[in-house]
């Protein structure tokens, strides 16, 4: 990978300036994906390789971010596991959730086969990328992905029956646990093999329960995806949104960086994670619906902050909100590029 500003600071370079990409990018804001979903749905920019790969490198030609994020879901692990999954307008729905069934893990039949058409669109991103822009990979967290599956929809993001199945039968949520792991691993790892250059882990959700009980039942099954991808060489990224003052307790053995979310300020973060792994985030994306010059206003209160923080990857909080406006998220990434950072 050459001259790549997003690598360079995960393996604590000097830079310039932080690198920049943003959760979500890939849609949402873009007008131009605006207009292939005007002629594809979602599973058929999912399931074709071109269009994958143009979706995923969107944000790069269109907004100039400094890396790409595998345009996919979170919720293909599911759908390898045996359930069916529908990408509907309003959401992705299983046709039954786990909730519904007397012996949910019985339910569960993997098909790695079924994420093959993941790796046909890495091979055509890293075909057409610029060389000098990292993709990076991703999947869900188990927590976060146990959530959606026992719950069966998206729209009640409390996700009660999921938590009260921890409570409840704590011997079968390990069996679930465990087998949306074991396929998430192979799948980690293959996205690796097939060209990514770092890999973030995604939960979500991982403030609907107490950190400590977080850090008891969900943490050993993060550190199982995460072991996996570093074996492979590729750096992790590790989003645990809503953990809170927990994140005092993730080490350096979790994970390479961490992304802050928009809740905990970026400087109180730094005193609380430990100072070998690096950080990510992030901005409220909330702020992009408002004026220019507040936008500019909270973003001048980083600099100081990037001024010392070498190991620091500007994001947001979480993904982008629906109906931002694309100038104002590309106000931010020219912003970045523009700011001087006061490094060296």
């Amino acid at each position: 990978m050459s001259n790549s500003l997003f690598l360079d600071t995960i393996q604590g370079k000097n830079t310039s300036r932080p690198p920049v990409w943003f959760m979500r990018q890939a849609g949402r804001v873009l007008p131009n994906y605006l207009k292939l979903r005007e002629k594809h749905t979602f599973s058929e920019l999912m399931h074709s390789p071109r269009l994958a790969a143009e979706v995923t490198l969107m944000p790069v030609h269109d907004l100039g971010v400094d890396a790409a994020i595998l345009f996919s879901d979170i919720l293909v692990i599911p759908a390898a596991l045996g359930m069916n999954l529908n990408f509907t307008d309003s959401g992705p729905k299983f046709d039954i959730a786990l909730k519904e069934l007397a012996d949910p893990s019985a339910h569960l039949h993997p098909d790695a086969s079924k994420l093959t058409y993941i790796y046909d669109a890495i091979d055509e991103i890293i075909r057409t990328k610029p060389a000098d822009i990292p993709l990076i990979g991703f999947c869900g967290a188990p927590f976060t992905t146990l959530c959606y599956m026992v719950q069966g929809l998206s729209s009640n993001h409390t996700f009660p029956e999921a938590v009260n199945l921890l409570y409840r039968d704590r011997k079968m949520t390990h069996k679930l646990l465990a087998a949306i792991t074991e396929l998430s691993v192979e799948y980690a790892r293959s996205q690796v093999r097939h060209g990514v250059a770092a890999f973030q882990i995604f939960e979500t959700h991982a403030g609907l329960i107490p950190s400590d009980l977080y850090r008891e039942v969900m943490m050993p099954y993060v550190r199982q995806i995460a072991k996996a991808v570093r074996e492979e060489g590729c750096p992790v990224i590790f989003l645990p949104k809503g953990l809170g003052y927990g994140i005092r307790y993730i080490q350096p053995e979790d994970a390479d960086f961490l992304s802050i979310d928009w809740q905990l300020p970026i400087g109180e973060a730094r005193q609380l994670v430990h100072p070998e792994l690096g950080l990510q985030g992030n901005l409220d994306p909330r702020l992009l619906f408002a004026g220019r010059e507040v936008i500019l206003e909270t973003l001048e209160k980083y600099v100081d902050f990037g001024a010392r923080e070498q190991k620091w990857i500007f994001n947001l909080g979480h993904g982008f909100v629906p109906g931002i406006p694309f100038e104002n998220a590309k106000l931010v990434v020219d912003w970045i590029k523009q700011t001087n950072w006061k490094r060296g």
